[in-house]
């Protein structure tokens, strides 16, 4: 098959598309199960919600009161007649009102144990002293200020009645003429003034209290009638020299305003700028915190009327005297239809129930990412020609469809069974946050992935991760946000947990849907976009998305390439290889080794010369290749690798031997960059393994030494994949698999169109060494590609590999001689990280095997005449082995010839018993055998 050439980068990322998409064919029921999972929760919230309006919403005191008026025989009521004559004062809010009561109207003050006394961090203004809390006498502070002192001064003097008036007749307006007061804040209708309807005290505030008289008046009508009772309160009040020092004033007294934690509360306060007998300029200061937005308390009305008319009247008084007065009489509210109890439980417990929603995706991507990684499924994509740049936007665009596809399920779900969380809010503000927070998300589970190595931890620790950041959500920051003394400042910091930013969107939801349906209205709409806290929360998640997203490919890249923290600081110039020059300084003693090893030697100088003259036709070129791994523990640093100086040319397949431990693995993974080298260098068709490997990649195979599968894909779905990166396609890539299957014998009876998860070892490893031969690569890596197979399979195996290796360099790992003899042109020997000796086996065999190896057989009582019968058939002849009768001895090929060796164990036969013998020629085996401990008792002597 003619070279495909090189993969586009669109052309590998729709192989990763194709095979994501296949993955996902593969997983249909665990995706089901995923996106039924909002269903459950939506479902679940509808039957609290029908739980709610059975006990709630529909009970007797939460609607308007109703009597029956006519009774049939049976005493069965057949007509109720329903109003606020015939409701108690907690049903009368939900009647129709035609006709509002009038309620007089309040002044805010504070509770008496709150109200201002001296201080040392308050100025000395004549303020009371504390005494008076213990007594609950402290008096209703009022400050002043402005341009004209004086005019200041009669204001004040105005402002306060100074006794009290009563009208029998008409409660009402008699009230209108004093100042009344109440610590209660005001409900969010005038309906029902909680400061009248709780059995709390009504101050009459006074510029001078006479007695501790109280009087008793009522307001309203059945059933809104309540009779309270009305005590003075002293009001003091006081000139600031300009609005600086009220502002101080006013922010130390307020609770958290001062560092000793006391509270001194204003109860208002007056600047009157640049008023003067024709002018009236007045700006009011009043408690702004009784104003909460929460779905707990709903927005409260201000008790502001009462401080205007106070100022208003005090003013009207300085022009006109003392007996000019503008009655404030009562406040109303419109008149307003029947209403019912509307809790809404979606929008009460939903910003709860919808952060685990959202967040459960995020185990979901971080257990497919962490699984990639946990069965090194990236690096053999990496390894076959996939790069970061495919596998970014193949993968970020693949979770992002997946999360985008999950949250419209989401929001279909809410709004098909009813959920006014879902329909009240505006839809496209609801997707555009949700969208945004995926996308977060994603970028989060990239960078996250980076910590855990293992999926079964980070299962563990990422749910706990979503459980704990809903209930923290719900039970912490919920209670801090509708804490009015809580900073909006520290608020934001804890929202730049993601998290938390997640809850605060869907607090604010929740908090629309909840208002907009017990007033009849709608939820959030993009008006209220500023209004609410959405604003900021989108700004969080977007700046926090783009630096997630940038410090997860930031760190991604440094650790998949081997490369220092400040990479991208390096020029992206590399040197041609023309430019390079071998390193000449060796270590000491390792020269005189390589100088007895002549075939070492000439290794070196070969690469040497490859380096100078750069040529195409060696794939591979390693040139004194180093790998140290740093001391740990307090052992001593380990020398992998010992300047290994390598050149293999196309074509060519060469055979890596050596015993465990010997620095094999540690080479491939150098040459296959996951590893770095220490010092030296390597070039794989002219490219530098340290600067280039994402270019190698494009043009290698690599067989590990154990396979990476995945275990849903069938061997047929592996191998389109692999054969898309190498650029294979249409009939090209149909016939490449299929000739790849065949020649594996993975082909017939259905073998090819199963799931890999469902084969042997022997299959999976025979599917591996197909992955490293399609698209015909030009540099091939195989670790053991034999392990487990049966001597059938091992020799077709063989013949495959074989076929390949024409226009391929061939780096080939095995413990077995049999096919390190069969398959390889030339062998290497390698021991404690150095090459002992190189050549093709007969080279190997002649070098390292000058003897004959004599095997015999007898009793015990005649080893002496086998000994004896040795030394004369060769003087120099070593005993290699020794047990029970058996004896092993070396013959040097000079000494002896075959036929005395013949003619002397014939002899030996007539004057004793021998049970059997032997005369082998060396093997490939005990070449190696020889090598390996000859250089392991060099090292240990050296």
């Amino acid at each position: 098959m003619a070279d495909p050439g090189t993969a586009s980068f669109l052309t590998r990322a729709n192989a990763l598309l194709r095979k994501n998409l296949t993955y996902q064919k593969r997983n249909i029921w665990s995706n089901f199960r995923l996106i039924m999972i909002p269903l459950y929760l939506c479902v679940l919230l509808v039957i609290i919600q029908v739980l709610v309006d059975t006990q709630f919403n529909n009970a007797d005191e939460n609607r308007c009161g109703c009597q029956c008026t006519v009774t049939n025989q049976n005493g069965k009521c057949v007509n109720k007649t329903c109003g606020l004559e015939f409701s108690t004062s907690d049903q009368a809010l939900f009647c129709p009102i035609s006709s509002p009561p009038r309620w007089p109207p309040l002044l805010q003050v504070p509770r008496p144990d709150s109200r201002a006394v001296r201080a040392s961090f308050l100025p000395d203004i004549g303020l009371p002293d504390e005494s008076c809390r213990r007594t609950r006498t402290c008096p209703v502070t009022l400050l002043f200020t402005g341009n004209n002192h004086s005019l200041g001064a009669s204001l004040l003097g105005n402002l306060l009645p100074s006794s009290v008036a009563v009208n029998s007749t008409d409660p009402l307006q008699g009230l209108a003429y004093n100042v009344l007061g109440t610590e209660i804040e005001a409900g969010d209708t005038n309906y029902l003034d909680p400061g009248i309807s709780l059995n709390l005290t009504i101050y009459n505030i006074q510029s001078r209290c006479i007695s501790n008289a109280a009087f008793s008046f009522s307001f309203g009508e059945e059933p809104l009638k309540f009779k309270k009772e009305l005590k003075c309160a002293q009001g003091l009040n006081l000139w600031r020299n300009n609005s600086r020092e009220v502002n101080d004033m006013i922010f130390k007294g307020y609770r958290k305003g001062n560092s000793q934690g006391k509270t001194n509360e204003i109860a208002a306060a007056y600047d009157l700028l640049n008023t003067d007998r024709n002018n009236f300029n007045v700006h009011i200061y009043y408690n702004s915190t009784y104003k909460e937005n929460s779905r707990n308390t709903p927005t409260t009305l201000l008790r502001l009327p009462r401080s205007v008319n106070m100022v208003s009247n005090a003013f009207l008084q300085l022009l006109q005297g003392p007996g000019t007065k503008m009655l404030f009489e009562y406040v109303k509210e419109v008149p307003k239809v029947e209403t019912r109890l509307r809790l809404d439980i979606a929008s009460l417990i939903g910003p709860l129930f919808f952060t685990w929603v959202i967040l459960l995706l995020f185990p979901v991507i971080l257990s497919s990412l962490v699984y990639e990684k946990q069965e090194r499924l990236r690096i053999i994509m990496k390894m076959h020609g996939l790069g970061d740049g495919p596998y970014w936007m193949i993968s970020y665009a693949y979770f992002l469809a997946m999360s985008t596809l999950y949250v419209i399920c989401l929001m279909i779900y809410g709004s098909a069974i009813g959920l006014k969380f879902f329909r009240l809010n505006d839809y496209s503000i609801q997707f555009t946050f949700y969208f945004l927070y995926v996308n977060l998300q994603i970028a989060l589970c990239f960078l996250v992935s980076s910590i855990f190595s293992k999926v079964k931890t980070l299962t563990v620790a990422s749910y706990i991760y979503v459980f704990l950041s809903g209930l923290v959500g719900e039970f912490l920051l919920e209670f801090l946000i509708e804490d009015p003394s809580f900073s909006r400042g520290w608020i934001i910091v804890l929202e730049l947990f993601p998290a938390f930013s997640l809850y605060r969107g869907l607090y604010e939801f929740g908090e629309f849907s909840f208002q907009g349906n017990l007033r009849g209205a709608d939820g959030m709409k993009w008006k209220d976009f500023s209004d609410s806290a959405m604003d900021h929360v989108f700004l969080i998640i977007i700046v926090e998305w783009f630096l997630a997203l940038t410090a997860a490919y930031y760190i991604d890249k440094m650790s998949s390439s081997g490369k220092g923290p400040l990479f991208f600081l390096k020029s992206p110039i590399n040197k041609s290889p023309s430019l390079r020059r071998p390193s000449l300084q060796r270590q000491g003693s390792k020269v005189v080794v390589e100088m007895e090893k002549t075939d070492v030697t000439q290794e070196i100088e070969k690469v040497e010369q490859l380096m100078l003259e750069p040529s195409t036709s060696h794939a591979i070129v390693c040139d004194n290749l180093k790998k140290v791994y740093p001391g740990r523990d307090g052992n001593p640093p380990k020398l992998a690798v010992s300047g290994l100086s390598l050149a293999v040319p196309s074509g060519e397949c060469f055979g890596m031997l050596g015993p465990n431990g010997a620095g094999k693995t540690s080479f491939i993974n150098m040459m296959t960059g996951l590893l770095k080298p220490t010092s030296g260098t390597g070039l794989v068709r002219g490219l530098d393994i340290c600067n280039d490997m994402d270019r190698v990649y494009t043009s290698m195979g690599v067989c590990p030494q154990h396979d990476l599968l995945w275990e849903t894909l069938t061997g047929r779905e592996h191998l389109l994949f692999y054969g898309r990166l190498k650029n294979l396609k249409g009939s090209d890539l149909i016939q490449a698999v299929e000739e790849s299957l065949k020649s594996v014998n993975l082909f017939h009876g259905g073998v090819a169109d199963k799931p890999a998860g469902k084969y042997s070892g022997g299959m999976k490893r025979r599917l591996s060494v197909a992955i490293s031969l399609i698209g015909n690569p030009k540099v091939v890596y195989m670790d053991e590609p034999s392990t487990g197979l049966d001597p059938a399979s091992r020799k077709n195996l063989w013949t495959v590999i074989k076929r390949a290796k024409q226009n391929t360099a061939i780096i080939l790992t095995t413990h077995s001689m049999e096919e390190a003899e069969f398959l390889c042109d030339r062998l290497g020997i390698f021991v404690d990280g150095s090459l002992q000796c190189i050549g093709n086996p007969k080279e190997l065999k002649g070098r390292y095997g000058g003897s004959y190896v004599f095997t015999m057989t007898t009793s015990s009582e005649h080893e002496g005449n086998v000994e004896r019968l040795i030394q004369d058939v060769s003087p120099n002849a070593k005993k290699i082995y020794h047990i029970a009768g058996t004896q092993k001895f070396e013959l040097p090929k000079e000494e002896v010839r075959i036929s005395e060796v013949f003619q002397a164990v014939e002899k030996a036969k007539s004057n004793f018993t021998v049970f059997a013998w032997g005369l082998a020629d060396t093997t490939l085996e005990d070449v190696f055998i020889k090598v390996a401990r000859t250089g392991q008792a060099f090292n240990v002597f050296s």
